[in-house]
Parts: structure tokens; C-alpha cells; sequence
């Protein structure tokens, strides 16, 4: 049951997340399928918010959250899926917390569609998306301290970068995760957003956003070298690279994030993944 729970892991993993899958595959093959595993469970919970009814939606959370608190205590686990998860929180002694604190950040976006400001902005990306960097370190090995707010540090400028690209499909859902202030400084107004008006302001406020996001990608960049495993190493390198790269169709297109949506190719990928491989930053 445990390796058909990990094969379903898998699967998701490769359906939804293909970046991750792309450069997952230069794990070793024990921690590619617990990574699989974590990766299930958070989508599981991205799509409990994002493709669901309104009115289901508390119910859904509801029932991840007590799949979770099922995984970590000791009475038996019948669902496949939830079995192999079980196996890789205990194998790599990763914190009931850090789900607790993802799903805190899940649960944010039932209520909360708007952020005044940089700092509450933070506070949600580092709900659902810094401790996924923690989760994942934890699973990638690592002696120094110092590595967790690098780990941190990447998941922040990772759901930056997907904020900026979704721009206009999380505003049909409703919500703006862009901080209020910045747009008041900028002039950009939600009609503005609406519009789907890409001018001059609203160009010189994503060229500040993009900004940001390099920031932290630069940020994290420093603790890579913390992690223990060199193919670990390389995987969160070349996941730095290839997000980072998305930034970089942002500008490509023009500041257009309205008419298409920014992404890398395979071959980029690819590409990517070569230029790491040839570097040193891993090493």
C-alpha cells in the first residue's frame, strides 16, 4: 500500500507541478518519493481553496487538516495516499507544525482577498509557501541552523513570482494579493486591474515587484550550499533558476501578465538545468 501511495504521489506531482517534477527527477530515488509525497498534500490543499465551492471549502479544509493530524498519530491509515505521507514525516522527522502553519495559510484565503501592505503579504507567503521550504529541507538534508531562513527565503520568492504570473487568474477568483500601498504609490487602482491596463505606471510597479522577487531569490541562493546532498543541491538550484526564469518572460512579454501567461519552455528548462549543472553554485 505504501509504494502504490507513493506511485499516486507521483502521479500528482508530475500532472501538476512540472517544474518541480522536471527537476525532481535528479533526486535519489528515496527522496524524490517522499518529496512527491509532501508535494501531494500541499496541492491537495492549494486546490481545496482554489477549485472548489465557496460554501465546501471550510468542510475540505476541515477534513486535510484532520487527514494530517491521522498521518501523525499512531492510529492505523488506510488511504494510500495518506500512508506514504505518513512514511516521509516520520522518516525525515519533519514537524506536525509546519503543516499546522500551512493550512493557517490556506485558511487565509477564505477570508482574506486583499493585503494592505508588504509585511501582511509576507506573513502569507510564508504560510504557504516559506514552510514548504522548511518541509522540504528537512527532507533535503542539512547541519546548519542558518539554512532554514535560505529555505524560508526561497519559498517567499517563489510565491512571489507565482503571485505576479497569476495576477489576472487570482483576480477572477476574486482576489489581489498585491500590497495596496504599493499600488496606491504606483497609481494602479483594482479598475486598473480589471482593465487589464498595462502602461507605463503599471509597468514601473512590476518592474519594483520583480525586483522583490530577485531579492529573495538572491537571498536564498546563499544557503544552498548549506544543504548536505549534492544532487539536493543541485534540484533547489536549478528550482531557483527555472522560477527565477519566469520572472524574466514577465519581461519578455512586456509587462503583459493579462493577454499570456509568463512560463518556461522545456527546452529553457532544459537549458537551465544545464547551465546549473555546468556551474558551481551547487557544488
Amino acid at each position: 500500500m505504501v509504494t502504490d501511495g507513493f506511485k499516486q504521489a507521483q502521479d500528482l506531482t508530475q500532472k501538476y507541478a512540472k517544474t518541480f517534477y522536471f527537476a525532481s527527477r535528479f533526486l535519489g530515488a528515496e527522496k524524490r518519493r517522499a518529496a512527491y509525497s509532501v508535494y501531494s498534500i500541499c496541492r491537495i490543499s492549494d486546490e481545496t481553496v482554489d477549485s472548489t465551492e465557496i460554501t465546501e471549502q471550510p468542510l475540505l479544509l476541515a477534513s486535510l487538516k484532520d487527514k494530517i493530524e491521522l498521518s501523525y498519530g499512531d492510529k492505523e491509515v488506510k488511504d494510500k495516499l495518506l500512508l506514504a505521507f505518513r512514511h516521509t514525516v516520520k522518516d525525515y522527522k519533519i514537524p506536525h507544525e509546519y503543516f499546522k502553519e500551512l493550512l493557517e495559510g490556506m485558511y487565509m484565503d477564505l477570508d482574506k482577498d486583499r493585503y494592505d501592505n508588504f509585511t501582511e503579504l509576507y506573513y502569507y507567503c510564508y504560510k504557504v509557501a516559506g514552510v514548504v521550504g522548511l518541509i522540504m529541507l528537512k527532507i533535503f538534508g542539512y547541519d546548519k541552523a542558518d539554512a532554514e531562513k535560505h529555505a524560508v527565503n526561497l519559498g517567499i520568492a517563489m510565491q512571489l513570482t507565482n503571485i505576479l504570473r497569476d495576477i489576472k487568474e487570482d483576480l477572477k477568483r476574486g482576489r489581489i494579493y498585491l500590497p495596496r500601498d504599493e499600488m496606491k504609490k504606483f497609481g494602479i487602482t483594482e479598475q486598473y486591474l480589471s482593465n487589464e491596463v498595462t502602461n507605463h505606471s503599471f509597468e514601473s510597479f512590476l518592474k519594483f515587484q520583480i525586483e522583490r522577487a530577485q531579492q529573495y531569490y538572491s537571498y536564498a541562493a546563499e544557503g544552498i550550499k548549506m544543504i548536505n546532498c549534492r544532487r539536493s543541491r543541485f534540484v533547489v538550484c536549478a528550482m531557483k533558476d527555472m522560477y527565477a526564469a519566469v520572472l524574466g518572460a514577465i519581461e519578455r512579454n512586456k509587462y503583459d501578465v493579462f493577454s499570456r501567461r509568463a512560463h518556461v519552455s522545456t527546452a529553457g528548462k532544459l537549458g537551465i538545468a544545464l547551465r546549473v549543472l555546468l556551474g558551481a553554485e551547487y557544488l
